[in-house]
Parts: structure tokens; sequence; C-alpha cells
């Protein structure tokens, strides 16, 4: 694996920490701004607004961009969202650093991900998608504890100046290390709309936003569960996050080489299993040492998931992945949105902590059955010896891989 995939990873280590630690930090800024903790929660959605509005239209308007300069392009507006947040002089401000922050997310992991796939072989696609991954995975390690923590000693403001020096080490980093990617000639946004709109990228968006929202239906109210069902304190509920993320690491590991070796059926049982993984914490979750199991397992299979739905949508969207790339994370964000929304109704209706559970295994059934909907409808393979993997996925003459530049060159 080239060293251009750890400038993408130190890149996705910093915008995991910024995504997940306004969780830990909403009593603080409440506090500090003199305002409600439901209302600092709009700070969360703040975000997730970026990231769905950014995707599309960042990626559009960079086009035309060589990859590396749009990557750091990303990652410049990335820092400076997080700047204007520590520096954010009232809670409206601070709303507004939040939705500038959130923008190039997206973007830079959908425009990430096809750069990753086109510095490697094509039966090492998903593994160079997955290690880039792997920054994001390691921020709910790692990151969040510690900006979490370094929030509650030194202020909140102090967390988003440290993301701030984070997103310029990334940005040294994909100057560095990242080879210049040049922009096929004949791609445009016309072409980037058109692959959007295959029915197979649409499926598999749509697969994203509900086979995912099960893990958020659970994630959202984890710490509830930690305290109100489980029965551990307060001081345990960084343990339990931590180990979720440890799960997701373990996921991240795993999707790159199953992925290469076979795209759909990785897809088909990383999803099978997060809803027997749903099923089962609902009554695991009353024995403290099997939650603790489940909270890792259900971490694993979920993210096992990411990774075959990121290179199926670029597979699909042919020779102009980028737009439906970056817009996965936009279905992802939906899914994060849309699985803590059904989650919480499930509670607000009295159905008690373990309800998210049941409910986000009824939102990843629907998103398996989207899947193996459209691998009934894809065109089938003419066996394998006539047909190209790519990324473990069996695709037609007609339907190209990623494409990757003929002999790419460093510098910018």
């Amino acid at each position: 694996m080239p060293l251009a995939l750890l400038a993408l990873a130190v890149s996705a280590f910093g915008i995991g920490t910024t995504e997940f630690v306004m969780m830990g930090l909403l009593p603080r800024v409440a506090d500090d701004l003199g305002t409600s903790v439901p209302t600092a929660g709009h700070l969360v959605s703040a975000y997730a607004i970026g990231v769905v509005v950014g995707a599309p239209l960042l990626t559009a308007l960079g086009s035309r961009v060589p990859r590396k300069r749009m990557l750091l392009l990303l990652m410049a507006l990335f820092t400076v969202g997080n700047l204007a947040s520590a520096l954010a002089p009232g809670f409206g401000w601070l709303v507004a650093g939040r939705v500038l922050a959130g923008l190039p997310h997206g973007a830079f992991f959908g425009l990430g991900a096809v750069v990753a796939a086109r510095l490697v072989s094509e039966d090492r696609q998903a593994r160079a998608v997955a290690t880039m991954f792997l920054g994001l995975t390691v921020a709910n390690i790692l990151g969040v504890p510690a900006a979490t923590l370094l929030g509650q000693r030194l202020g909140w403001r102090a967390t988003f100046l440290v993301v701030s020096a984070i997103g310029l080490l990334a940005m040294a980093a994909l100057a560095r290390l990242v080879p210049y990617v040049p922009v096929d000639g004949r791609q445009g946004l016309g072409r980037e709309v058109r692959a959007l709109g295959r029915p197979q990228v649409l499926l598999g968006l749509l697969t994203a936003v509900f086979g995912f929202a099960g893990v958020f239906a659970v994630y959202s109210y984890l710490a509830s569960m930690t305290t109100e069902v489980m029965g551990f304190g307060d001081s345990t509920v960084t343990v339990v996050l931590a180990l979720f993320g440890l799960g997701m690491t373990g996921g991240a590991l795993a999707a790159g080489p199953l992925t290469d070796r076979a795209l759909r059926p990785t897809l088909y049982g990383s999803l099978a299993a997060l809803v027997l993984a749903l099923v089962a914490f609902r009554f695991t979750v009353h024995v403290p040492w099997l939650a603790l199991v489940t909270v890792v397992v259900l971490g694993a299979v979920g993210f096992l998931t990411t990774t075959p739905l990121q290179m199926l949508v670029m597979n699909k969207a042919k020779d102009a992945p980028t737009l439906a790339s970056a817009s996965n994370h936009s279905a992802f964000n939906l899914a994060n949105a849309g699985g803590a929304w059904a989650g919480g109704a499930a509670v607000a209706a009295g159905w008690g902590w373990t309800s998210p559970a049941l409910v986000g295994a009824g939102l990843t059934a629907v998103g398996l059955a989207v899947a193996a909907a459209a691998g009934l409808l894809d065109r089938p393979g003419t066996g394998r010896g006539a047909s190209r993997v790519v990324a473990g996925s069996p695709l037609t003459a007609e339907e190209p891989a990623v494409s990757r530049p003929s002999s790419p060159a460093s510098g910018s």
C-alpha cells in the first residue's frame, strides 16, 4: 500500500474526530453559551446538514480540478470551519462553523476513495479504500475520547483548535505524499450526474440509507443503554464507546480483503449479520459481559458494510465515479440522522431503552432487501473467466473499473 494512503487516513482521523466529538461536548457548550443541551444538540445536526449539502455541491464544483489540489482545498475548508468553531462568539456563529466544517466531509471521502482506488492495482482497490477509512475508526477509539477529555479540562474551544491543527497536519501530509492524479479530460459534471442517476447507483445509495441506519439507531443511545439497562456508571460510557470503536476498526480491517474477494456476498453477509446482532443486543444488553461483547460485534459488522457499499457505488458509476462516491457519504449521514430519529421515536413512545435495537434491525433488514433486489436486477456475469473482477465484484466487459491514471507522477 502506498504512503499516500497514510495522508488520506490522517485526514479521515481529523474528520472523524470533529464529527463525533460534539456529542461529548454538548453540556460544556450549552453551559458556556447559555443555552440548553437539547438546543445545543442542533450542532450535531448542523454538521450533518453540511455533509449532505456539501458532498454533491463541492464535488460538482471541483469536477475539473486536479484530484490532489481538490483534496487540499477540501481539507483547507475543513480546517477553516473548525477554526471558526473555536473562535465563535455565540451560538449562531458556532452553528455556522459546524456547517462549514461539515461541507467538505462527503466530498473529501468520496474523492479520497476514488484516489485511493487509483493508486493500487484493481485487485487491491477495496483494501486501499478501507485503509483510508481506518482513520475514521481510529478517531472513535483515540481521537474522540482524547478530544472530549481535552474539552472537559481546557474548554470546548481548545478541542476545535487542536482539530484545526490536525487539519494543517493532514494538508502537509497530502501535499507531500499524494501524487498528482489528473482529471480525465472526458469527464465533466454532466457525465458525473448521469452516472449518479444509474439505477444500480441509486439502489446502492438507498441500501446505505436503510442498511447503515440500523447502526445509528443504537449508537445514538448507547450511552443511555449503558447506564439505564446494563447497569454501569457514567464513567463506563467512554469505555463502551471505545469498545464500539474497536469493533469498527476490526470491521474496517476485514472489509478490504473480503470486498476485494467478493463484493456482493460481503455486502449481503455484513447486512444480515448486522440484523442478527441488533436483534441479539435486545436480549444480551441485560447481561453486562454479553452486552459488551455484542457492542464490539455491532461495531464490527456495522462498519463491515461501509467498504462494499462504497466500492459498489463507485463500480456502478463506471468511469465517472466521483459524484456518486461523494453522494454515498450523504447517504450515510442521512442514515445517521434517520436511525437516531427512529430509535428516539421508539424510546419516546414508551417502548424502552432496548427498543432502538429492534427498530435498527428492521431498518437494516430493509437495506438488505434493497441490496438483494439490486443484485437480482443486475445483469448476471458470464462466468469468472469471461468477466473482469474489480474490487471483488464480477463486472462484465461493458462495466469498466474505476479508471486509474496510466503513470501518476509526484507533485501537484
